[in-house]
Formats: C-alpha cells, sequence, structure tokens
C-alpha cells in the first residue's frame, strides 16, 4: 500500500507516542517460556456437556471476568436499551461462543496472552483457531503492529457540464479547512485528515478521509459529510445539479482494489516465525509443504479473481465481529487481506498476514450490546482507547487461523476434521 512520505512520518510520530521507536523491534519481538510462562489452555477444549462448558465459565470467572449474560443467567436486555442498534424489536438471536487460547501477542498496543471468544455456527472453526492460537503461542506469539488509521465517505456532485465540475473541483481543494471546521462542529472524535479528488465528465467524486478515534465511524463519518455537503452547496459559486452523500466510491461494505490499495479502517500487520519441529508435530506436516500449498493456493486466488488471498480470514473476522459487537456486513471489506508463508534459510516457517481494512471499534454501534461488553471484557478491549489493540488481536487470531487451516490442507486432515466436528453425527 504505497503511502505519501508526510504519513509516513505521521505514522512514526504515532508509534513514538507509545513507544520510543528504536524500542520497537524489542517489544514485537517473540517472548518464549523461558521469559513468561505460557497460561494454561482454555479447559476441557474437546467436552461439550454442561460440565465443560461450566468449567469454561468458572475459568474465566477465576481470571476475574463474569459473563451472565454470555451464559443467560440474567434477564434479557430492556427494549430501550436497544435504541440506536435495532427499529422493531422482536428478541435476541442467539450464536454459540466459544473461547480459544492462550493467544500471546506482542504487539505494539496488544501485548500480552488473551483468550479470544469466537461467535459461529460452524463446527470445527473454534477447534482450528484454538489450535493456530495454541501454535503461536509456543512460537514466543505473534508480532502484530497496527499503523495507518483511516476511514473514508465519498459524496458526489454533478453539474452541467465539464467545465463546471472543473471549477467546482478546483474550488474544493481550497476548502479542506473550512470542511475541518464543519467536522469540529459534528464530532469531538471525528477529524478530517485529507481530501481527495475525482473528476469523471460533470461528476465530482469528493473522498473525505478521516479518523474516529475508537469507533469504526461508519455513522460518524456520514453525518460529517452530510455537514461538509450542505456547507459546500450554500457557499460554492459552481451550484451542483444534484448531490448526494456517498457515491459508492469510498469502499464501504464492499471488498475493492481502492481500499486494499489504500486501507479502510485498520491497517495491521502480523506474524510469526514456527519452529520446524513446532510444525510436525503441531500440524502433522512440513514447512516446505505448507509453502508449496501457499504457492499453489495464491495462484489459484488470483486465477479467480480475488482482491487479496487468504485462507479463511472471513472465518475468524467473522466470528470476532459476531462476539465483539462489530459491524458484521463489514467483514466484506476487512477479510481482504494477503496471507504469506515462507522458508527460512535455517528450515523454519516464516508466517505472515496483512489486512488493511478492518473496520473495528470499541465504542459505540454494537459494541453497547451486553453480550458484545463481556466479550471485549475478556480481552481487556472494552470501551475508550482499545480499538486498535483490538485491531491487533484480530489480526493475530486470523494468522493462528491461517496456519491451522493450512496445516489442515497440506496433513490431509481438513475433511477429516470437518466430518468429525462439523456434523451432528447424522449420515
Amino acid at each position: 500500500m504505497p503511502i505519501s512520505r508526510e504519513y509516513v512520518l505521521e505514522i512514526a510520530r504515532r508509534l513514538a507516542a507509545i513507544a520510543p521507536l528504536e524500542e520497537l523491534a524489542g517489544r514485537l519481538a517473540p517472548v518464549p517460556e523461558s521469559e513468561r510462562a505460557f497460561p494454561p489452555d482454555v479447559p476441557r477444549p474437546s467436552d461439550l456437556t454442561a460440565t465443560g462448558r461450566d468449567r469454561r465459565i468458572e475459568f474465566l470467572r477465576e481470571r476475574g471476568t463474569e459473563v451472565p449474560n454470555l451464559t443467560g443467567t440474567v434477564a434479557p436486555p430492556d427494549p430501550e436499551s436497544l435504541r440506536g442498534n435495532i427499529e422493531q424489536f422482536i428478541g435476541m438471536t442467539q450464536i454459540p461462543t466459544g473461547l480459544i487460547g492462550p493467544l500471546r501477542i506482542n504487539g505494539l498496543h496488544a501485548h500480552g496472552d488473551f483468550y479470544v471468544p469466537l461467535a459461529t455456527s460452524e463446527g470445527a472453526l473454534v477447534s482450528s483457531y484454538h489450535r493456530g492460537a495454541r501454535l503461536v503461542t509456543r512460537a514466543g506469539g505473534v508480532s502484530c503492529l497496527a499503523t495507518v488509521e483511516q476511514v473514508q465517505r465519498a459524496p458526489a456532485f454533478v453539474f452541467e457540464g465539464v467545465a463546471q465540475a472543473g471549477l467546482f473541483a478546483a474550488w474544493a481543494a481550497g476548502e479542506i479547512e473550512s470542511f475541518r471546521a464543519v467536522v469540529a462542529t459534528c464530532s469531538t472524535h471525528a477529524s478530517l485528515i485529507d481530501l481527495q479528488i475525482h473528476l469523471e465528465t460533470r461528476t465530482v467524486y469528493l473522498l473525505f478521509v478521516y479518523r474516529t478515534g475508537d469507533a469504526a465511524g461508519q455513522n460518524m463519518v456520514t453525518m460529517c459529510t452530510d455537514a461538509i455537503c450542505h456547507d459546500i452547496v450554500a457557499r460554492t459559486p459552481i451550484k451542483p445539479r444534484q448531490w448526494f452523500v456517498e457515491s459508492n466510491l469510498s469502499g464501504d461494505k464492499k471488498a475493492t482494489v481502492l481500499s486494499f490499495l489504500s486501507t479502510r479502517g485498520r491497517k495491521v500487520i502480523a506474524e510469526v516465525t514456527l519452529p520446524r519441529e513446532l510444525v510436525e508435530r503441531g500440524l502433522h506436516t512440513t514447512p516446505e509443504t505448507m509453502c508449496d500449498y501457499w504457492r499453489l493456493s495464491f495462484i489459484g486466488g488470483v486465477q479467480s479473481g480475488s482482491i487479496g488471498v487468504s485462507g479463511h480470514i472471513a472465518n475468524g473476522l467473522a466470528a470476532m465481529f459476531l462476539a465483539c459487537g462489530q459491524d458484521v456486513a463489514c467483514v466484506a471489506e476487512a477479510t481482504v487481506g494477503i496471507t504469506r508463508f515462507e522458508l527460512t534459510p535455517n528450515g523454519d516457517l516464516y508466517c505472515g498476514v496483512d489486512l488493511p481494512n478492518l473496520i473495528v471499534g470499541t465504542v459505540g454501534g454494537g459494541t453497547r450490546l451486553p453480550t458484545a461488553r463481556e466479550c471485549l471484557r475478556i480481552i481487556e478491549c472494552e470501551g475508550d482507547g482499545c480499538a486498535t489493540k483490538f485491531a491487533e488481536i484480530c489480526a493475530a487470531t486470523v494468522l493462528g487461523g491461517e496456519i491451522s487451516i493450512t496445516g489442515a490442507m497440506c496433513a490431509g486432515h481438513f475433511a477429516r476434521a470437518h466430518r468429525e466436528l462439523g456434523r451432528t453425527g447424522a449420515p
């Protein structure tokens, strides 16, 4: 994702505000068991009985987290408390939620050992991600780094002809400070960081780029952009025939090349190196076979026209989004990413994932729902100041899942796992 020199310097400034840049490599370095003991695994992972469930609930309680809404031991929420989340309310849809971990993360924002809740109805998914989490933890953990943070909204203005459109585009290019002043009157969290302009015959597309703090931000940027559009119509010397607050150029809830190249949400990169012995013992395959499969599947993805190429990023992110109150439709863009496997010079397996479009937040929207708050509490991401940390946890979880599914393909265990875990037992 090429970005401007000024934006690179801004990223460096933001990183330095968290930790000195010369200490960054040390913070992201693997932490082996000899330096910090591994926490216990989620108890009784194969026990599907009430006893197994109760033991896992007690496990969370012992670690200081109560989950009465997830376990259904409290009354359902008052419909009035759901204002802003649902209309014509009739009840709550329940999705089974499992727990994986420990997942060791050596991130700039997420740093420590985590147990991650995943909500899904797909058998074998939680087991696969749990295996991946345990493997990367035993390798010293996943290194994660969140860099770019931005959300776009793209209104369009239609004019009588290209001459008027060109004059308007030139005028708008000089008005960014006025637009920033409008944003400041609409939100205490949003900030307008850039304006990009696209002229297409007599239509001008304005791509407004925002930061939205710890909110995912779609509603926030919509309201701010609507206010800017009204200001434009009131002040511009070149009046448009029509305008619309969103032109479908922003990539909202769609897999697009534009957002893949420029980021919509939070961009996070994650990596881990698995020792050969861990690959052979934990995945029953070899680093060479993993790399062979990755090359084959990457070429297959390119031939299919995939925007980004991965194994099943959508599985992990959808499960995390459901559990943690995210806008699940944003999986369409958030799962655009690239997974990488490479053989190291000493025969170990380097694993990486690049997620440029993580639309996530820890305040507002569905994060206010009772079960979402509990799930965010489990990973210590509830409320202000946690959105980038949550994004890094998402990336680390996804990387573990990519490792696990690729290992299953290489060992010939993929179909067997779904046969044993993804079926009720009926023929």
